[in-house]
């Protein structure tokens, strides 16, 4: 039979501090202090949460009980004991009512899982006057039963692909379901379920060189329109997604962020923002539009803004190297790339699967997800019911 190890009390409160802190994990620990096994660990813990911590100082063979060791400690440890317990009674009250008849077991369930760590399961559910076997009964029912409101959470960013934050959640909710909720209650069952929307990198600002046809800024971070047709803006990005570089030309109307043309090459020419703009005219009266851009190449040059007085558009262009003024269009190109691309987590894509995705997120953009400014309605939705 081996012989029994001696740990010192500043030992056994030392692993106590260092468990509460969380700095070092129970293998981390046993290599530090050449404990053998970790139930000591735990035997230890349960004494420090009883109130019991007067055992850390006793020697092998004398764990007497709570209560009943020598005169001259009894009576302290007894008082140590009875202002935990009310402490405790006094915390925990708060949180669920006192008469059993009135404790709902999903409240019971969340305190008990809430405290744990700081009580014992079992002096929680004695001072409740409820049966350790009635907690964890309630305990299965509720893990098996999900609330409806976190299922239809979940269901919600399923539909749109978890590419949508709490807000835009919520607004579903009380528009499709009928369902009044706080925005933070949508994103604490968000976070618990791991259904954080993307977050958009940072674009990186490149300043181009000498502009050959430059006109002044008319939108000047206006961005509201109050008719379609009104403000337009346009960019080009780029796809470093499939087998070569692709760069993608976009026409944003203000009015409801609604994409109303757009189109993929594979160079950077005049003629990509020309074909763009060519789709964006196409069935839609022009006049009195202002067609807002960044000062590339491509919308300083003769050709662009040739093109633009003929269709009757009046052009604007943010300042050299600010992407505030052209703000819409370069979040748009940001969602698209961290909720389309961005998740493939550098899987090698072709170039006709990145176009069927472009093509795909462009649908999905204007005929499903739902926009805050838009009262959570998808940019077609919300033109078609003021239309």
């Amino acid at each position: 039979m081996g012989k029994k190890v001696v740990y010192p009390e500043e030992i056994k409160r030392e692993v106590i501090r260092l468990k509460l802190s969380g700095e070092l994990t129970n293998k981390e620990i046993m290599e530090k202090f050449g404990i053998k096994n970790k139930t000591q660990i735990n035997t230890w813990m349960r004494w420090y949460r009883n109130g019991e911590e007067h055992r850390l100082a006793q020697p092998i063979g004398k764990q007497y009980a709570f209560g009943k060791g020598p005169d001259d400690d009894s009576e302290i440890s007894q008082l140590r004991k009875k202002v935990k317990y009310y402490e405790m009674r006094d915390e925990l009250f708060g949180k669920v009512p006192r008469n059993r008849k009135e404790v709902v077991p999903e409240v019971f369930v969340e305190v008990v899982e809430a405290y744990k760590e700081q009580y014992t399961i079992t002096t929680i559910c004695e001072c409740f006057e409820i049966p350790k076997s009635t907690y964890y009964r309630w305990k299965k029912r509720v893990s098996a039963e999900l609330p409806l409101l976190h299922q239809l959470v979940i269901d919600i960013c399923q539909s749109l692909s978890f590419r949508v934050g709490h807000r835009n959640v919520r607004g579903i909710l009380q528009n499709d379901h009928k369902i009044k909720v706080n925005r933070k209650t949508v994103q604490k069952i968000m976070q618990k379920y791991n259904l954080q929307c993307q977050v958009k990198v940072k674009r990186r600002v490149y300043i181009a060189g000498e502009s050959k046809f430059v006109v002044p800024n008319l939108l000047k971070q206006d961005f509201k329109a109050d008719r379609p047709n009104q403000k337009w803006v346009t960019d080009i990005t780029y796809l470093p997604y499939g087998e070569k570089m692709l760069y993608l030309s976009t026409i944003m109307d203000l009015y409801n962020n609604e994409i109303i043309a757009y189109k993929v090459s594979d160079t950077q020419e005049v003629k990509l923002v020309l074909d763009t703009l060519e789709a964006a005219c196409k069935g839609r009266e022009t006049y009195e539009v202002i067609l807002h851009s960044d000062q590339g190449a491509q919308y300083t040059s003769y050709d662009f803004q040739e093109l633009a007085k003929e269709k009757g558009i009046t052009t604007s262009m943010s300042r050299k190297g600010n992407c505030f003024d052209n703000a819409v269009i370069e979040s748009f190109h940001s969602s698209l790339k961290s909720e389309e691309f961005n998740t493939q987590n550098r899987v090698h894509l072709t170039n006709s699967i990145v176009l069927e995705k472009v093509e795909s997120y462009m649908y999905y953009y204007n005929y499903i997800r739902p926009f805050t400014k838009l009262n959570c309605h998808s940019p077609v939705e919300f033109r078609t019911m003021v239309a």
